[in-house]
């Protein structure tokens, strides 16, 4: 355990690591809140009043948005074009009901959604409503998806961090000098394991608490089994940190290993759904420690599974830490014949 003593004594003194394992997380999640939560935005709506029923304007202008008459006939594309600020242009004439908007955002989302209602007061039978089974219809991207920045943070900043230092550790001589003391190599990974273990419980509780108590994402399980998720995730992060620093010479060797080793992860954490990447891509997912973290994730948060239904992911986390430390224990046999 003095090795585990010595990184946490290194790591609580280095008040930059700090900051980046506890405190740039909350800093992103804040961000995403309001990146990606519900927005007060109105949009504008260009319409030519003349053409429509008067009791289709009325409904329109009593929705939230902002209605603009054109007045006059005019190309609906050029006229998008002329104004930027106009999110959507809709016509009405025997063919049906148009809408024309200058491109897809989430703003012309929104044009098109009050169109819809608008039309929808006016015929009730033409009404559809939505139903999900699981989650909430006017949840925003960011209560939906809040899971996938839970793991993804919970692995991507422990990683740095322990990959970093672990380099560091090299460059300076200290991992030379554990492995030429009777210290075996398996006390050595459990040693720098259990160290920034202790600062990635801090993490996952700290993390947890203030996306669910502070930004409210939704938690319909237990927010143990959260925290435990996050943790195995947070562990594989350093086991698979050790890994890479062993074969890396600098910390910037570290950092170029994340666009081939940790990006193509994000697409396996649940924001595309795995069977709809082509070539049967999706079952790459299974090799990576973020699809079964995310995946028990969504599991907890938003449909309220315990146990019975997450113990599958649980147990590939630990697998696949098992393999990592099994790898770590070879990789390390070098520094013995040093």
């Amino acid at each position: 355990m003095s090795v585990a003593k010595r990184i946490i004594r290194q790591v609580a003194g280095d008040k930059r690591s700090v900051m980046m394992i506890v405190f740039a997380p909350l800093l992103i999640l804040t961000l995403l809140y309001f990146l990606l939560g519900n927005t007060t935005y109105k949009p504008t709506i260009a319409i030519h009043e003349s053409k429509l029923p008067p009791a289709l304007v009325a409904t329109l202008k009593a929705e939230d948005a902002h209605i603009v008459d054109i007045h006059e006939d005019m190309d609906s594309e050029l006229y998008l074009k002329d104004h930027r600020d106009v999110d959507a242009v809709f016509s009405l004439s025997e063919a049906g009901s148009g809408i024309t908007m200058y491109e897809s955002s989430s703003k012309s989302a929104k044009a098109m959604k009050v169109i819809q209602n608008a039309l929808a007061s006016l015929n009730p039978s033409a009404k559809m409503t939505t139903t999900f089974v699981i989650g909430k219809e006017n949840a925003s991207f960011f209560e939906s998806m809040g899971y996938i920045f839970f793991g993804l943070f919970a692995f991507f900043f422990i990683f740095l961090i322990s990959g970093m230092s672990l380099v560091k550790e090299r460059s300076i001589g200290t991992l030379e000098r554990f492995m030429m003391s009777p210290i075996s190599r398996s006390s050595v990974i459990l040693g720098y394991t259990v160290g920034y273990g202790v600062f990635a419980v801090l993490q996952a509780v700290v993390m947890t608490l203030f996306g669910i108590y502070i930004l409210g994402i939704g938690c319909a399980g237990n927010i143990i089994w959260a925290i435990l998720i996050m943790l195995l995730l947070a562990i594989s992060a350093v086991s698979f940190g050790f890994l890479v620093s062993t074969f890396s010479n600098t910390e910037l060797q570290v950092v170029q290993i994340i666009p081939v080793a940790i990006i193509p992860q994000v697409f396996f954490s649940g924001l595309i759904p795995m069977d709809t990447i082509p070539y049967g891509l999706g079952n790459l997912g299974y090799f990576t420690p973020v699809f079964y973290g995310c995946t028990a994730m969504k599991k907890i948060m938003i449909i309220g599974d315990g146990f019975g239904d997450i113990w599958p992911y649980l147990l590939g986390l630990l697998i696949y830490i098992l393999v990592l430390c099994i790898l770590n224990m070879l990789a390390l046999k070098k520094y013995r014949r040093l």
